[in-house]
């Protein structure tokens, strides 16, 4: 009998390795490492596992044993535990239907708090309030904030507009009881990172006109999703291979999350399902001409967007509705938003998204401050406390945040 039971176990232990072995090999086929990345091996060692837990969580969810969603976030989760501070009380709630965490300074201060809140990144794939809980204690303590993170649903169960509606809620709800938390309605922020970042452009302008809620003092962007129509951008052709968001995860995100068959990838990295007459009205936002000539290296222009392909135009046509890419609002409800700090990360395939939204506002008045980490990438604020697995563009860019709302 036990030999039986051997059986298995030894052909997944085979079948486990031999994954591993194929990561390996991916890795070192297909990966950029920027030179001016610190620590290039641990970067390259982190990158092997998380194509590790995405690709087992996609053979995991084609033999209906678990979703990838669901397997990869188990596993992010419990890479990194998440560490409690004396001096933040956090307290677990639920607005409704929308998990969220609260975290509260300890100290006593002579003023109201100031209030944050916080939409995490990760692509409605990854991401949770657990894996971006030390990020919030590290915010609410150095600030002396009360931060408020937003567990808004994700996939598998949840699409295209649950992650939107799920942080405007939450953000309403929070608004409206912010004397109820010790907080100053005049010192309010709002940030995110990634797909967070991007829910920070959506809610500030969500709210505009708002009269019956208090006004929101900034927001802060850390390399932004604030639009899915330009793929041919300077940046998503220097670092769609960089980690940890290359060209093929955040299609698969995107498609994902708006229910559009990966079938249509092609069309929609070539900008097919863009009508003429539409490129035609938003080009003036979305031109790589609004990008810098210092980030244009060794970049030359495609045709884009590519021939208009009506069937593509059908299936991913709500990636221009303007609730879902606010970098295309109109002017007139840019030049209402608040203040914003923008964080951009030189190896970063949304850098020049961050670069394209930032010049929306300057145009429109608004007042704009900027962070650019050369030696950053995608998602790593989230590393700033890990240890060994630590860079320090993490703790740069949070450092830069605290610096920017203490400044406020």
């Amino acid at each position: 009998m036990s030999i039986l039971l051997l059986v298995p176990l030894l052909g997944i232990s085979i079948f486990l390795l031999g994954l591993l072995v194929w990561t390996i090999f991916k890795h070192l086929l297909t990966t950029d490492v920027p030179s001016a990345l610190k620590h290039p091996v641990k970067f390259r060692i982190l990158d092997c596992l998380f194509i590790y837990g995405i690709t087992l969580g996609s053979i995991l969810e084609k033999l209906n044993i678990c979703s990838m969603p669901t397997f990869a976030r188990f596993v992010h989760d419990r890479l990194f535990r998440k560490t409690n501070d004396p001096k933040v009380v956090v307290t677990d709630l639920h607005y409704g239907t929308i998990p969220v965490r609260l975290f509260q300074p300890k100290a006593t201060s002579s003023n109201s708090f100031g209030g944050i809140v916080f939409y995490h990144g990760g692509g409605g794939i990854i991401g949770s309030l657990d894996y971006h809980h030390n990020v919030c204690v590290f915010l609410a303590r150095e600030t002396d904030s009360v931060v408020l993170s937003v567990g808004y649903r994700k996939l598998p169960y949840y699409h295209f507009p649950v992650i939107t509606t799920d942080c405007l809620n939450a953000t309403i709800h929070f608004l409206k009881r912010l004397k109820s938390y010790g907080v100053d309605p005049s010192r309010v922020v709002v940030c995110g990172e990634s797909i967070g970042g991007g829910l920070v452009a959506q809610i500030t302008q969500a709210l505009v006109g708002r009269t019956d809620l208090p006004k929101i003092q900034a927001q802060i962007l850390i390399y932004p999703v604030v639009q899915c129509i330009n793929f041919q951008l300077p940046s998503t052709h220097q670092n769609h291979n960089i980690p940890f968001l290359t060209w093929d995860f955040l299609i698969m995100c995107i498609c994902k999350y708006m229910s559009i068959d990966l079938s249509w990838k092609d069309a929609i990295l070539k900008g097919a399902f863009i009508p003429p007459e539409t490129w035609k009205k938003y080009r003036k936002w979305l031109s790589p001409d609004n990008i810098p000539k210092s980030f244009k290296k060794k970049y030359k222009e495609p045709q884009f967007p590519g021939c208009f392909n009506e069937t593509a135009y059908l299936e991913a046509k709500h990636l221009l509705d303007v609730h879902h890419t606010p970098l295309l609002a109109d002017d007139e409800t840019i030049a209402q938003l608040p203040k914003a700090f923008f964080v951009s990360c030189e190896n970063d395939i949304l850098r020049d998204d961050t670069l394209l939204y930032k010049k929306r506002l300057e145009c429109q008045g608004i007042l704009v401050s900027w962070y650019h980490v050369e030696d950053g990438f995608h998602g790593c604020i989230t590393l700033f406390d890990k240890q060994i697995f630590s860079f320090p563009c993490s703790q740069k860019i949070l450092n830069a945040v605290v610096s920017y709302i203490k400044g406020l």
